[in-house]
């Protein structure tokens, strides 16, 4: 008990090492662009100074770089993340009104990812070199070599303008509407990760297929599947878990296309468009909420491994 919480109080410390640091960057890469926000906020009229220095001092736009970073921070940490320029509304609010959506999607392509993702890369590694190894690897390359944009206007032309089947714009209302419209964007959403999670499990299986103890296991006659289940997936989860941690940021960071290509009001496509006009809260307020699931993530798949593997000590994973 005393290592979990020695581990805990470590990585609770590299957690806000980590988001201090991306928070300094993601407010700084936004002044490194090109334009201002005080452009957007006159709608492209002309304006006097006065005027100007206004809209520049409401907004803090005319404090000291540091000051504004010093200034944002201490709202943020206090659960403030500010008003949106574009809506003229708190950020939180706005936020909070498209998390459900996007939560959702995300949702279902992670759970399309871990379906399909490890049960094809165990289904190839039942008869390696055999036709479902190789019709998995052929399958796998072309998912991989998609990118989701892509992948999403073949979607919407198959599914939706020849076939009907799925709507192509929209989330719809209520839980069961909702599932049926974000289909076709899941599987959008999803198609990489598969395949890249479906050649991870199929290499880490393999690797472990290959080694003597199961050899031994098949030779003292336990069946098949048991060898699988205890000898060969057991002992490669730990890589399996490695990768699908990586797959939930991934999946994050790809909404921003996927949501634009079916145009969803998710945080991805409200992301695209407040980068547009430079809304500089609400993309700082999201671009370290992603920060933020991404170190989250990995420190649940680092409590994960004791789990997967008794042999690995919390924080040597990379040892073990």
């Amino acid at each position: 008990m005393s290592e979990i919480w020695r581990f805990g109080v470590r990585r609770a410390f590299e957690l806000a090492a980590t988001l201090l640091t991306a928070s300094f960057l993601v407010f700084s890469a936004l002044y490194l662009a090109p334009g201002k926000p005080e452009t957007f906020l006159l709608g492209g009229r002309s304006a006097t100074p006065e005027a100007l220095a206004a809209i520049r001092a409401h907004y803090h736009l005319n404090q000291p770089f540091l000051l504004q970073y010093r200034r944002w921070l201490t709202q943020m940490v206090h659960g403030d993340f500010g008003t949106s320029i574009q809506y003229r509304s708190p950020v939180l609010d706005l936020i909070g009104a498209r998390l459900g959506q996007t939560l959702l999607l995300i949702a279902m392509a992670a759970l399309l990812v871990a379906v399909l993702g490890i049960g094809s890369g165990w289904l190839a590694v039942r008869r390696p070199g055999g036709f479902v190894d190789r019709g998995v690897l052929v399958v796998t390359s072309v998912a991989v070599g998609t990118p989701s944009f892509v992948a999403a206007i073949g979607l919407i032309w198959v599914f939706s303008v020849r076939l009907g089947w799925f709507p192509s714009i929209g989330a719809g209302t209520g839980f069961f509407e909702m599932v049926y419209h974000l289909t076709l964007p899941a599987l959008a959403l999803s198609l990489y990760w598969v395949g890249t999670l479906s050649r991870v499990t199929r290499a880490a299986m393999l690797a472990e297929l290959a080694k003597d103890h199961v050899a031994v296991a098949r030779s003292r006659g336990i069946a098949d599947g048991a060898v699988m289940r205890r000898h060969v997936f057991r002992n490669a989860a730990a890589g399996i878990a490695t990768m699908s941690g990586l797959t939930i940021t991934g999946l994050v960071v790809s909404t921003v296309l996927v949501e634009s290509a079916f145009g969803l009001g998710g945080i991805g496509a409200f992301l695209d468009s407040s980068v547009a006009v430079k809304d500089f809260p609400v993309v700082q307020a999201i671009s370290l909420l992603v920060v933020t699931v991404f170190v989250a993530v990995n420190l649940v798949v680092d409590l994960t491994y004791p789990l997967l593997d008794p042999r690995v000590r919390l924080g040597a994973r990379n040892t073990a």
